[in-house]
């Protein structure tokens, strides 16, 4: 290995999670093979961290030990000829073809061990302390490598961190770090890289310049994913269709085009913000996006629709309303009569007509814009940032598949203002006709809004930033 690279071997006994916490640690869902059973593991397998000036970190997936009580009693009964020099034993049994074939794994994950620069020694805290542990842990001291130790599965609730710590304490064995390989956590996954630093004062500079290369992608990541989903926002609250006042021929075609064109581009979105996390589309339990009858800007609001999603319309519904006017937001909120709306856009002077002119001018003119109510809006924030969310603290060797948990936040009222102001202008959707445009400002206080409202562990929303 040059000056400029580390090798680490991920060993420990069968089924403890080392795929896992390989496949966490390099962000590849596709590395190596994950089940619940022994031994899923028979050759080594390397992965790769690279970081932008050259520096690479090399994780080796190990066979998980079996044999180790066995292997011991072996090399006890060799002799002590050379008792303290456990490198020279180790290698000495690798030359023996009988004890090759007789610990396969044990010594496959013993040749490993001499050749690289440090080992994490991976352990399942739910499992009791028991001897075949600690011979192990033996067994790989001989190879003279620092190990440190990988507390897997802390966070299940028959888990024995605290009997593991002190067990490990109790061989000399101090470097113990609590790593779930099923979260994704960018400080555990530090702590973990700053206690390999420790233990190797030669390699610092290696890990550092893996630790800046990870914060830099981390923000990259995250800042994209939230661009992606503020463009679909954009496009779903500017998108509008036009149809003739009466026409519910057209009606219900505009519908169909709307809320398939809005359907497709928010799972273009979630495959997008998957995809910047190392995740596929079979990694995802998704529902479809529901749009029904009840979220058409150009329909009456239905209450029981509303409910399904933990909303509430009647803050949205009272917006303005006079004398005369029926709840119908394909104006704006109201629908009024012709008088009354003449009326209204005379006593809003010029402001009005630069902002919702069109709208009105269409209304005049025995036309109506379709588009689709807050209420979608809202669902489409929200599950978009709940996935990224989701991604954000989900390592890559979770077994199951992400679901969306959309929780309360569905009960706000209103909209980050740039998607209220998008209402009005249908060049910021790329759904209508011709590309998106004139929108970057936009875009770029859409995506600091969405920023605020990502959780980040337990932290609340900020939502002074918002509304």
């Amino acid at each position: 290995m040059t000056d400029r690279s580390l090798s680490i071997a991920v060993v420990g006994h069968t089924n403890t999670g080392k795929t896992s916490l390989v496949r966490t640690l390099t962000h590849n869902r596709a590395f190596g093979d994950v089940q619940d059973r022994g031994g899923t593991t028979r050759r080594v397998m390397a992965g790769d961290l690279v970081a932008a000036d050259g520096s690479r970190i090399v994780l080796f997936d190990s066979p998980g030990l079996e044999n180790a009580p066995e292997l011991i009693e072996r090399l006890d009964d060799e002799g002590s000829g050379d008792r303290h020099d456990g490198p020279q034993r180790v290698r000495r049994l690798l030359a023996d073809d009988d004890a090759r074939r007789q610990f396969d794994h044990e010594a496959r994950v013993l040749e490993l061990m001499l050749e690289v620069d440090i080992a994490l020694y991976v352990i399942d805290a739910r499992e009791p302390v028991l001897e075949k542990y600690q011979d192990e842990l033996a067994v790989l001291g001989l190879c003279a490598r620092p190990i440190v130790a990988v507390l897997n599965f802390v966070a299940a609730a028959e888990s024995r961190e605290a009997e593991w710590r002190e067990a490990l304490a109790r061989v000399g064995l101090h470097t113990v770090l609590a790593f779930d390989a099923a979260v994704r956590d960018a400080a555990t996954e530090r702590r973990l890289f700053e206690k390999l630093k420790s233990q190797l004062d030669a390699h610092a500079v290696v890990i550092d310049a893996w630790l800046a290369q990870r914060d830099k992608e981390e923000r990259q990541r995250r800042h994209a994913a939230l661009e992606a989903i503020a463009a679909m926002l954009l496009d779903a609250a500017a998108c509008v269709r036009e149809i003739r006042r009466g026409d519910e021929a057209e009606r219900e075609s505009a519908r169909r085009s709307v809320r398939d064109a809005i359907r497709q581009r928010e799972r273009a979105c979630l495959e997008t913000i998957l995809e910047l996390y190392r995740f596929g589309q079979v990694d995802f339990e998704d529902s479809e996006l529901v749009i029904d009858d009840a979220q058409w800007k150009a329909d009456p609001f239905d209450p029981e629709a509303l409910r399904h999603y933990g909303l509430s319309a009647s803050g949205y519904a009272a917006v303005g309303a006079g004398a005369g006017a029926v709840v119908d937001v394909g104006t704006g909120g109201l629908s009024l009569g012709l008088g009354t709306l003449t009326g209204a856009a005379l006593g809003a002077g010029t402001g009005l007509v630069r902002s919702g002119g069109s709208r009105l001018i269409s209304r005049w003119r025995g036309r109506e814009r379709l588009q689709v109510d807050d209420v979608v809006l809202k669902l489409l924030m929200a599950r978009s940032i709940s996935l990224l969310e989701s991604l954000l603290h989900r390592g890559h060797g979770h077994p199951e598949r992400i679901r969306l948990a959309l929780g309360k936040r569905l009960e706000r009222k209103g909209l980050p203002r740039m998607l209220r102001r998008a209402r009005f202008h249908p060049e910021w959707s790329g759904l209508n006709q011709g590309a998106a445009s004139a929108r970057d400002a936009a875009l770029t206080e859409l995506v600091n809004s969405l920023d605020a409202l990502v959780f980040i562990g337990s932290t609340a929303y900020n939502e002074s930033r918002l509304w």
